[in-house]
């Protein structure tokens, strides 16, 4: 509250003088007339309001005159309390009314007015100087208008916030902040925009605008930051140049150097520092998931595009931990990034192979060998140089030969070193010469040096077969810790094996590259896992079932690849890996087991091998002839071929196909069938008859139905055989295509139901789509039905057979309970 101004009564006025008594001077004209612009503020003056101010208070005593002063306050106050009885609400709270003759009426309403309102001391000083009883000075009337200004403000925030407290005002608000929210975006990237365009046009001038990009990468809204690194990667890209940059050492500073010089050096450093920021901003981003996929993309894409430049091992290594995600999307950009630097080693002249071969076998030991198979599926697409291994070779046999050449000569030169001394000296001078040209052959040339690509080819090798051999032993010994068959519950839980199957899949690509002193270890381990247990010598403990069909049998592939790339250095017995393919054939299951494998299997084992007997050929004639009818049409047409492969190349086996009384032609010299045998030399085959084939030649399959059929004409008087040249892996990949074309045009492919006259049966062309679409349409349907009907009465058939053994049972318990009652009942009371 502010302190009441006392009120001064003005001086006394002077006696008046009359204005013939007034005297003037001629002196005083004459200066009036000289300086008329100094008088022009009595012209203005309001000599009306000034007379009357002065005729009220002339003559009147102290009494009279604050009388006078109370009422004319009085009437003061009871004119602004009418003026402000009725005040209009604020237009934007209160909707006016309209009435019939056109009018618009505000709602009006009456202001509360504290009692120590400093507003009416204000009001009252302000009627007082208006009446003219107060007269205020130039200070005095600054200060009390710098207080209105102060009220008034105060009011103002009052105001804002009582407007705040309103629903509509609060909506209002958030519509602003967003608004001023959106635009900052909008500027945000134009700016990333143009500072972009501009490093793009031309960066040796506008380098400067990279710490700017980076800086906004920081920014805190996350679109803006994945749009800067995003626009930072573009531009890196693009602006990085293709060599690694070294920057100048202190003495190389100190120096004198021309302008171009000093402005290369500021631009080469300026770039290599906002890279480093901007890859340290990467590497913070990529552990946060909300920018995990943005970062990795960025990573990878700079690795692939700069894979010579600065910093490379840092893109590296989180390339490669990225590797084994769990994020599909960020495990196959990794994935497509090692690939893609593996296959375009021009980029890096093959350095960068082996540092992710390297990080890849480190993280496979740091990590147990619990990782995605896509860690280390990666390295299948490397690719080595088979010259460059024959050549170190060769060039290890020829540094023995020279270390023993130089002794020989060292002994015979000893004799004569005081004639030679000229002569070496001049050869010295030669060699030197010599070696300092091809020195500067090497650093103008691009190409690589032969020994340094040597090197670099033996090191990824040895990373790639230590990475191979240590899951091969952590197989081993997870196969080793699990529970014996005679224990009945597992005690912990089983460990899963991931990197088995890309593993026997690279040990089978780079077979031939294996050193000979591992080949024993090796061939022992793949017998082990091959037959699935820890013991090689118990084949049927139940710890097999901790590999699957698939992986036992790369197992034997393996094996095969090894004996076959290296049949002059190796002398191993193969019969162990004959027998698992023999007894996994049972064991294969089309829809839990990989199709591929088993097919590849039987062309690799059986029909390019050339070392069978009778006896082993006929069994697996026998057991191919079984399998192909408990499977699908493309395992089925796989083994048929197999069988087909066999008959070919073993005559005697064709024997198979004759039905005596008695079984097979020469059933009376060899032991009876065994079919449950698990050695194929003991099962017997050759006592058994083919009759599978003729439930096959029925197959609803045309191709299957003609192969069988055209197999079961075979003779050994005829030598006429089919002429078709597929492998089994070929029939099987064929078939499987010929199935999904079927499948997928159902319904839109029109089947002819005309009956053709059909040719004599021929040898068909596997996996040809003409036998597909040639068959009949009824006779399809009602196979179809038949077989569906069928299974249908069976499973009837089992419902009922369930509910009359329940029934059953319940009639036997009623019997029971009777035959308890009833002596209860004769006991005397």
């Amino acid at each position: 509250m502010g302190k009441k101004q006392k009120i001064v009564l003005p001086p006394d006025l002077p006696p008046e003088i009359p204005d013939d008594e007034v005297e003037v001077s001629d002196d005083d004209l004459q200066f009036v007339k000289e300086n008329r612009g100094y008088a022009s503020l009595l012209s203005s003056l309001d000599t009306q309001s000034i007379t009357k101010h002065v005729t009220r208070v002339a003559d009147a005593k102290d009494d009279a005159l604050e009388k006078l002063y109370e009422k004319r306050m009085q009437k003061n106050a009871l004119k602004k309390e009418k003026e402000e009885t009725g005040l209009q609400v604020d237009r934007v709270d209160a909707l006016p009314i309209k009435t019939l003759d056109g009018k618009v009426y505000y709602r009006t309403a009456t202001k509360i007015v504290s009692e120590n309102d400093p507003s009416e001391e204000g009001a009252q000083e302000d009627v007082e100087a208006d009446k003219g009883l107060v007269k205020l000075t130039k200070a005095e009337k600054r200060a009390k208008l710098k207080k209105m200004k102060k009220e008034a403000k105060k009011q103002g925030k009052e105001v804002a916030k009582e407007v705040e407290e309103t629903p509509q005002a609060a909506v209002l608000a958030e519509v602003k902040e967003d608004l001023t929210a959106e635009e900052a975006f909008e500027s945000k990237k134009l700016k990333l925009a143009e500072l972009g365009n501009a490093l793009l046009t031309d960066p040796e001038s506008n380098i400067k605008f990279l710490k700017e990009m980076v800086q906004i990468c920081k920014d805190n809204d996350d679109t803006i930051v994945k749009l800067g690194l995003l626009s930072l990667l573009a531009v890196f890209k693009d602006i990085v140049p293709g060599y690694r940059i070294r920057l100048p050492t202190e003495k190389e500073l100190e120096m004198k150097v021309s302008k171009t010089v000093r402005k290369m050096r500021y631009y080469e450093s300026t770039l290599l520092s906002a890279y480093k920021a901007y890859l340290q901003r990467l590497v913070v981003l990529e552990k946060k998931p909300l920018f995990q996929l943005v970062a990795v993309r960025c990573i990878c894409s700079l690795l692939e595009a700069n894979p010579h430049f600065n910093f490379r091992e840092s893109l590296l290594d989180a390339t490669v931990r990225n590797i084994s995600s769990t994020n599909e999307a960020i495990r196959k950009v990794c994935c497509s990034t090692i690939k893609s630097l593996f296959a375009n080693e021009g980029k890096h002249g093959g350095e960068v192979t082996v540092e992710a071969v390297r990080l890849i076998a480190d993280h496979v030991k740091a990590h147990n060998c619990q990782m995605h198979s896509d860690s280390v599926e990666v390295l299948l697409s490397l690719s080595f140089d088979e010259d460059l291994v024959k050549s170190a070779k060769i060039e290890e046999d020829q540094k023995i030969k020279n270390k023993k050449s130089k002794k020989r000569k060292n002994s015979e030169a000893s004799n004569q070193l005081v004639e030679n001394d000229r002569k070496k000296s001049r050869h010295e001078l030669i060699s030197k010469t010599r070696e300092e040209v091809e020195a500067d052959y090497k650093a103008a040339s691009f190409a690589p040096d032969v020994m340094e690509r040597r090197q670099m080819q033996t090191e990824t090798l040895s990373a790639v077969f230590e990475t191979y051999f240590r899951i091969l032993k952590h197989t081993m010994q997870s196969i080793r810790a699990r529970p014996e068959a005679n224990s009945g519950e597992l005690s912990s839980p089983v460990e899963t094996l991931p990197l088995l199957d890309p593993c026997l899949k690279g040990l089978a690509k780079f077979s031939h590259l294996i050193d000979l002193d591992f080949m024993g270890d090796l061939m022992n381990h793949l017998r082990v896992l091959a037959s699935g247990s820890s013991n090689s010598d118990n084949t049927t403990d139940k710890s097999s079932r901790c590999l699957t069909v698939s992986e036992r049998l790369q197992c034997c592939l393996v094996a095969f690849k090894v004996m076959r790339n290296n049949l002059d250095a190796l002398n191993v017995d193969l019969q162990d890996f004959f027998l698992h393919l023999y007894n996994l054939v049972l064991e294969y299951r089309p829809g839990r087991d990989q199709g591929e494998v088993l097919a590849e299997a039987f062309k690799i084992m059986l029909c390019e091998d050339r070392q069978h007997d009778m006896q082993k050929t006929a069994a697996f004639i026998k057991r191919l002839a079984t399998f192909s009818l408990c499977v699908g049409s493309a395992d089925s047409m796989a083994a048929l071929v197999t069988v087909k492969h066999l008959l070919q190349k073993n005559v005697k086996c064709r024997n198979l196909l004759e039905n005596d009384i008695g079984g097979g032609s020469v059933s009376g010299t060899i032991p009876k069938y065994l079919p449950y045998s698990t050695d194929p030399n003991l099962s017997g085959a050759l006592a058994s008859v083919l009759w599978e084939l003729n439930l096959l030649s029925k197959h609803y399959h045309p191709a299957i139905s003609t192969l069988a059929s055209g197999i079961s004409t075979m003779s050994t008087a005829n030598n006429q055989v089919l002429s078709s040249k597929s492998s089994p892996q070929q029939a099987f990949k064929d078939m499987s295509l010929d199935q999904e074309l079927c499948f997928t045009q159902v319904g839109s492919i029109k089947l002819n139901n005309k009956r053709r006259t059909t040719a004599p049966a021929t040898s068909p062309s596997i996996g040809s789509t003409e036998n597909v679409s040639s068959f009949d349409d009824d006779e399809l349907r009602k196979k179809l039905n038949s077989h569906f009907t069928i299974v249908h009465d069976i499973k009837e058939n089992e419902r009922l057979r369930r509910e009359l053994d329940k029934t059953t049972r319940s009639l036997q318990l009623y019997e029971q309970y009777k035959k308890q009652k009833k002596p209860s009942k004769r006991k005397p009371v």
